[in-house]
């Protein structure tokens, strides 16, 4: 059997599917759902969003200067979407999903108290880029639920929150663990 080509698109899947809490006492605030999102740098920390300029949230972010990523779970999953979807314009998300706006510790936009994982983030550049502007940002602080954090170990399990990622139209859960890093180099004992 062969490959068939398709057309150049965006097909890196399976990604998170994030919701974004950006906004303050100076702006409306407001949730996004994102896909567009990943690591860029590990020391310092860094990452990024991907938002279109006609987005509500974008400008938002553009003036406050940062932002908070809250991974997703498959408790959140209709609330993911629906954010994604209905527009900050016409809607308080936060109100319309029973969303609790937490206080974030290093930046001025809220993050949400129900998400296991709300990583504060400071832009540090926007690259234009065609259909999404990229708000490349450093991470200042991550808020971690201590339900899923193994105090003694020092892990967080975060396969215990049930997290979901987007493929291609679509929201799945994670699968079987099949490995950790460094398993295939591993000597046998």
């Amino acid at each position: 059997m062969g490959k068939v080509e398709w057309k150049p698109g965006t097909m890196v899947y399976p990604i998170p599917a994030v919701m974004v809490s950006c906004g303050n006492k100076d702006t409306s605030i407001n949730i996004i759902t994102v896909a567009w999102t990943g690591t860029i740098c590990s020391d310092p920390p860094m990452c990024y969003i991907s938002v279109r300029p006609e987005r509500h949230s974008h400008g938002i972010i553009k003036q406050c200067g940062d932002f908070v990523i809250n991974l997703t779970t498959k408790k959140l999953a209709y609330a993911t979407d629906w954010c994604g979807v209905k527009s900050g314009r016409e809607f308080d998300k936060f109100k319309e999903m029973n969303l609790t706006q937490g206080k974030a510790r290093k930046i001025s936009s809220p993050i949400i108290e129900e998400s296991p994982i709300s990583i504060e983030c400071v832009v540090k550049e926007i690259k234009t880029l065609g259909s999404h502007d990229m708000f490349i940002s450093e991470v200042v602080s991550i808020n971690a639920d201590e339900k899923y954090y193994n105090k003694e170990n020092d892990f967080f399990n975060f396969a215990k929150a049930n997290p979901i990622c987007y493929s291609h139209g679509k929201y799945y859960t994670l699968g079987e663990l099949v490995g950790k890093f460094g398993y295939s180099v591993r000597k046998k004992r």
